[in-house]
């Protein structure tokens, strides 16, 4: 990489001893736009704009790590777009360029994937928020986060009322270590089948007549959204490890509900 001379002359803070010796977990830039491009499950592409963070392990002897460094490594390494096979080799990049014992790059952005609607087949976009995470620090370690949009409809106002329940939209949050081929689309799936119901962005009557009669058929705390959820996954014998949330957004008390657990599988 070309050096600038008049950089190569100037004092070089950032290198310098730091006295009072503190060593920071994660240091770098985030927020940095750039677009991204994804295979999907069907086996075509797709194309979003992802808000990606890049840092490195900076040690206690270092007063600052070098900004800059971070987007010249991607500009070189990235192809335009970037792709998440990619990933590996940037933070390997990364950790080298800034001579750094562990250096991390994840990007999150919107991913679609066209629903049909359970009565009349209606075709619509749904929004998925992804986030793709990769830390090398001696192995690549890869993570996948997806967060799905669901509906949950509250077991305990069902049996107390004598007609009706309140229901609500909850978001179910899954990040998972996995071997082998997971599609962002698997992992939407299992997501929403540990809700209530999934939900659409576009429903004609009859759909509104089957997805408010099928949440009212199946009811479900937080607590039990995160339990099937674990249930799913563990079933799955890709995943490694996962981190699961799920937070219900309430339609009649003035706070949310909210549930998380973690696992590594095997232990």
């Amino acid at each position: 990489m070309t050096q600038d001379p008049a950089s190569s002359s100037m004092p070089d803070m950032q290198s310098s001893a730091d006295p009072r010796e503190i060593a920071i977990d994660r240091v770098g830039v985030r927020e940095v736009v750039y677009p991204i491009k994804l295979r999907t499950r069907a086996g075509g592409e797709q194309g979003s704009i992802a808000k990606v963070g890049m840092y490195v392990a900076l040690p206690h002897t270092q007063k600052g790590t070098h900004m800059s460094r971070f987007i010249e490594v991607l500009e070189a390494h990235a192809c335009e777009p970037i792709t998440p096979e990619q990933f590996p080799g940037i933070a390997r990049a990364i950790r080298d360029r800034l001579n750094a014992k562990e250096a991390h790059i994840e990007a999150s952005f919107v991913y679609f994937v066209k629903k049909k609607a359970p009565v009349t087949g209606i075709e619509s976009l749904m929004d998925y928020k992804v986030t793709f995470a990769c830390t090398a620090n001696g192995d690549d370690d890869f993570v996948m986060t997806v967060a799905a949009p669901a509906t949950s409809l509250c077991p305990c106002s069902k049996e107390i009322s004598e007609y009706g329940a309140h229901n609500q939209r909850c978001e179910i949050t899954a990040s998972v270590r996995f071997t082998g081929e997971m599609w962002i689309e698997d992992l939407v799936e299992i997501c929403e089948g540990a809700s209530s119901l999934e939900v659409f962005a576009l429903l004609k009557r009859p759909d509104e007549k089957y997805v408010t009669e099928h949440a009212y058929d199946n009811p479900k705390f937080v607590e039990d959204i995160v339990r099937d959820l674990a249930i799913a996954l563990d079933a799955d014998d890709r995943v490694r490890w996962y981190a699961i949330s799920s937070e219900n957004f309430e339609s009649i008390h003035s706070h949310n509900a909210y549930a998380e657990l973690e696992r590594r599988k095997g232990s």
